[in-house]
């Protein structure tokens, strides 16, 4: 079953399209990866679902409810968040007033409260930075900070803009694993990450993007496996057989 369909959608800033007749699928309760360069249209794409970028055509629909140009304060409403690239935390507000501002539409209480404690659960580190202002934490912490905020919430949707991005190898490893944790408690998650070899180990399913255009798609341990893919995101040296390098099948 698909939780997310993306068709035909179009993108653009002014007279600059970004995004192409984007057609994608995203079935409940998977990781699916987006992967492309900068420029891509990657960080573009989660922004439209947000509402934050609107769409110049096509339609994109959640849990069978169109939420095409959406208005962003009404995501949360429709069950989707986003951690954003470069995190974007309140950095004079404490953690724990960061992780709140997830909340901000929920009623404190019992279920807020154990909430709070299901991310200080996956990120343990944070449990004694509560206090501390998030601008004075390292990256890491402020990523771990990010993707708490999201989970409150209570996203059934969680969009993960380059969470690896400046981070420490244990660190990403970290992420990773609380990454597959969050999924397998029935989250959804679109993936976008430059970290080609760690999107694809994490998803089932992934989508490159090239120059505003989907290119290729497939499962996620095919495209490990695609000549093309591995030469230009997975650091392979076989540029010369780009041209016969069998790709997965391009979504119509």
């Amino acid at each position: 079953m698909s939780s997310l369909e993306v068709r035909d959608l179009k993108v653009a800033y002014g007279n600059v399209v970004v995004l192409h007749d984007i057609n994608l699928s995203v079935a409940a309760g998977s990781i699916v990866c987006i992967l492309g360069a900068n420029g891509a249209g990657k960080s573009s794409f989660l922004k439209c679902i947000m509402g934050l970028v609107h769409a110049r055509a096509g339609r994109i629909t959640w849990e069978g409810r169109d939420i095409t140009n959406i208005h962003p304060c009404d995501s949360g409403a429709h069950g989707i968040a986003m951690s954003p690239e470069g995190r974007r935390l309140f950095p004079d507000l404490s953690v724990y007033e960061n992780l709140c501002v997830g909340g901000y539409r929920r009623r404190r209480g019992a279920a807020f409260d154990a909430d709070i404690e299901r991310v200080l659960t996956y990120f343990p580190r944070l449990r004694d930075r509560l206090q501390q202002a998030a601008g004075s934490l390292s990256g890491g912490e402020q990523q771990m900070v990010a993707i708490g905020r999201a989970l409150m919430t209570q996203a059934r949707l969680l969009l993960l803009d380059e969470p690896s991005l400046g981070l420490a190898p244990l660190i990403i490893s970290h992420l990773a694993k609380i990454i597959t944790a969050i999924n397998r408690e029935g989250m959804t998650i679109v993936l976008v990450e430059q970290n080609a070899r760690l999107a694809l180990k994490l998803s089932q399913y992934g989508y490159v993007f090239e120059s505003g255009c989907l290119a290729l798609q497939g499962p996620s341990s095919e495209l490990l496996n695609n000549s093309h893919v591995n030469d230009i995101y997975l650091g392979g040296t076989s540029r010369g057989n780009r041209e016969t390098a069998q790709k997965p099948a391009v979504a119509t």
